[in-house]
């Protein structure tokens, strides 16, 4: 497939009034370029630093399961007639509610009030399902007191894996596929995987290290979308882009220091948009792997952008803006 003209991949340069546009706050490997405008350059201008959050890569207190590692990962323990499993609970009637309704998603046990299993209704019929009648006070042992379960706690196993093939064949004009590249807050993961689904992604790929946890918090900040969209981990991202453009996409880097914006960005070729952490932005390989970088056109007013408002915003710009959408 014949690229459109453009710049070299990774060219750069300033937004009005020398700002950069971009995303959220999050840590992941990367070869900062200043102000140079050289490929790995901020896709997003960040003041100060990470918060601890973001930078170890676990959600924030009261988030999670308790005794989770740093890593953001969930413990591997062994549950009642099975082998090794993750614990990995999600909560909130969203998160639970699509879970329980999504047939990949194995799903072992129940904590629920009265209430909230009553506003379930048929969902919880699942065969292998333990359905445990319990009051707040258990769920908030379990989860931590500061979570926001809505009296609702479900310990499931992590989806099976997908093939970056299987996950975006056929390559669909009005389907673009999300890459993230040092996105390390599963609230940002969650909050993206949510505009995601809003607007038709395909899927969204992310590299296996360095990346947030699918973990409860991204559950509930997805509200459903982790059911919804495909979630692909590759060991290597700039090779996943690469598979990706082999099989017809168009990898379009969002990045604050691009010359053009994401306005002049074709419409009629399948694509693949490319995030990168606000503090840091796509690392180099990644960013020299795209066929162009664009930029969001902010105004003066503001420095950046969480990276999924950013996410929300070029996709929009990509696909919902569109005559046809």
């Amino acid at each position: 497939m014949a690229k459109p003209p453009g710049p070299p991949p990774g060219s750069s340069g300033r937004s009005r009034g020398g700002k950069p546009a971009g995303g959220g706050r999050s840590d992941g490997r990367s070869t900062p370029g200043g102000r140079s405008g050289r490929p790995g350059g901020r896709a997003f201008a960040s003041r100060g630093k990470a918060r601890d959050s973001e930078r170890s890569g676990r959600p924030g207190a009261g988030h999670g399961s308790p005794g989770a590692p740093r890593s953001g990962r969930p413990p591997v323990v062994t549950v009642a007639g099975g082998g090794p499993q993750a614990e990995l609970w999600f909560y909130g009637q969203h998160a639970v509610g699509a879970a329980l309704a999504n047939p990949r998603r194995t799903c072992h046990r129940l904590l629920g009030t009265a209430e909230a299993l009553a506003e379930l209704g048929a969902r919880v019929n699942r065969p292998g399902l333990v359905v445990e009648a319990v009051e707040r006070p258990a769920i908030d042992a379990r989860l931590g007191r500061d979570v926001a379960h809505q009296g609702l706690a479900l310990q499931v196993a992590p989806l099976p894996p997908l093939s970056l093939q299987k996950a975006c064949e056929p390559a669909e004009v009005a389907a673009p596929v999300l890459a993230l590249d040092g996105i390390t807050d599963p609230h940002n993961l969650g909050a993206i995987l949510r505009s995601a689904a809003a607007f038709g992604a395909r899927a969204v790929v992310v590299p296996a290290r360095q990346s947030a946890a699918i973990n409860g918090a991204a559950a509930k900040a997805a509200s459903g979308a982790l059911e919804i969209v495909p979630v692909v981990e590759v060991p290597n991202l700039s090779r996943a882009l690469l598979l990706l453009k082999a099989m017809g996409y168009w990898a379009l880097g969002l990045d604050g220091h691009a010359t053009e914006t994401i306005g002049a960005a074709p419409t009629d070729v399948p694509m693949v948009l490319v995030l990168g952490s606000e503090g840091k932005g796509l690392r180099r390989l990644v960013a020299e792997t795209c066929d162009r970088t664009a930029r969001l056109p902010i105004g003066d007013a503001v420095e950046s952008l969480n990276v999924s408002v950013a996410a929300g915003v070029a996709l929009y710009a990509l696909v919902g803006a569109r005559p046809s959408a």
